[in-house]
């Protein structure tokens, strides 16, 4: 029993970090019908800026503060993710609304661009995008405030699109030839990267021979309190509730003075930045890098759509589930607990066959597609007018 109890507690730490990850893509590919395939990557910039502030924190490692940058890191991964995700939403998703099979393959490029970002990203890279946005931006500033913007507009842009990025390619190669190393090495390559979890989260909480460790403990935490904080914010807030109508009706939501923009990038933002505290709650427990959030964006995927697209606690009770029974058959909890009845011998020996966790995410995928067929809108499936778009 005891077993049984540490497997479940395992398995429900899995279904958190799941669940974490999850709440953003709810919101993005359940309430706006985006399908983000670089929610992934948001998730490997809030891990990787989490590192950062780590490392900012890095010289008082012997002072009782190096203990609260987790506290620091939380809102930087929020906030970072969402810019990136707010730039992605008002740059190239606002074009394809209504259009999920580009969407998909223009998000894929997306999450191919930003893993060779953070492979590559050196201060010489820097500079030359802040070159390029302060020659692109400044220059349209100044466009618009001709009479005849509406006119020459095309074409203003295709030319300070070539001169900027012309500008800023030039500029960034001097550069680097000017200084050398300084500019030119990179900040993180593609090696991965660890994150020292403070003090109070390394450990854990005895259990006869077993520990529950404090880290897995603080991720359940977090992600109560996010999953709490999104439905106050969709159920309480003005912004929630236009969300929702907007969600529900958009035509009669722009009726009725709704900023439908706004609300999309709202939206996406904040989808984006539960991407970044889920980035910075997988960092305890293990090394990230470029390449993390691929490991990743399957199984949320999944989550989603068993729990329901749209559907808050229907992903709940999705991450549960799926997180509990990689667990149990991973770890061979499964194939342990039945191995005493002997009629029950050959799907012992089944369970054992799948009991790594490759092989488990192998049957765990089966298992999804079999229940799709019975049930293929989810556990909680829409209802009424959203169901019908």
């Amino acid at each position: 029993m005891q077993e049984l109890a540490i497997a479940i507690f395992n398995g429900i730490s899995i279904g958190s970090v799941l669940l974490i990850a999850a709440l953003g893509l709810a919101i993005v590919f359940g309430l706006m019908g985006v399908i983000n395939l670089a929610h992934g990557e948001l998730m490997m910039l809030g891990a990787y800026a989490t590192f950062v502030v780590q490392n900012v924190f890095k010289p008082l490692e012997d002072s009782p503060i190096f203990s609260i940058y987790i506290f620091v890191a939380l809102p930087v991964a929020f906030v970072v993710a969402g810019l990136v995700g707010l730039l992605l939403e008002r740059g190239v998703i606002r074009y394809l609304y209504g259009r999920p099979l580009e969407t998909l393959l223009a998000t894929w490029g997306v999450s191919l661009i930003l893993r060779q970002f953070v492979r590559s990203v050196n201060w010489g890279l820097v500079l030359g995008i802040a070159i390029f946005c302060l020659l692109f931006f400044g220059g349209l500033f100044v466009v618009k405030r001709r009479g005849n913007w509406e006119r020459i507009r095309n074409g203003a842009i295709a030319l300070l699109l070539v001169l900027s990025a012309g500008i800023s390619t030039t500029a960034s190669i001097l550069l680097g030839r000017a200084f050398g190393d300084v500019l030119t090495k990179p900040w993180f390559s593609a090696r991965n990267v660890d994150v020292t979890a403070p003090a109070w989260l390394r450990g854990g909480l005895a259990m006869g021979n077993f520990q529950l460790p404090y880290s897995r403990v603080f991720i359940i935490i977090l992600t109560l309190l996010c999953l709490a904080g999104i439905y106050w914010f969709l159920n309480r807030s003005t912004w929630g509730l236009r969300i929702r109508s907007v969600t529900q009706n958009r035509s009669m939501s722009a009726c009725l003075g709704i900023p439908t923009d706004r609300v999309d990038a709202l939206t996406f933002a904040l989808g984006s930045g539960l991407a970044g505290i889920a980035g910075c709650a997988i960092t305890l427990l293990g090394s990230v890098g470029p390449n993390t959030g691929q490991n990743y964006i399957v199984d949320t995927f999944m989550v989603v759509v068993v729990g329901g697209v749209g559907n808050l606690f229907g992903a709940v009770i999705a991450a549960l589930a799926i997180g509990t029974v990689s667990y149990l058959i991973g770890s061979g909890t499964l194939a342990l607990l039945i191995s005493p009845v002997e009629f029950l011998q050959p799907l012992t020996d089944l369970f054992n066959f799948f009991a790594t966790t490759s092989m488990a995410k192998v049957l765990v995928f089966v298992l999804i597609i079999a229940f799709l067929q019975v049930k293929p809108a989810g556990i909680f499936p829409q209802k009424g007018r959203t169901a019908e778009l």
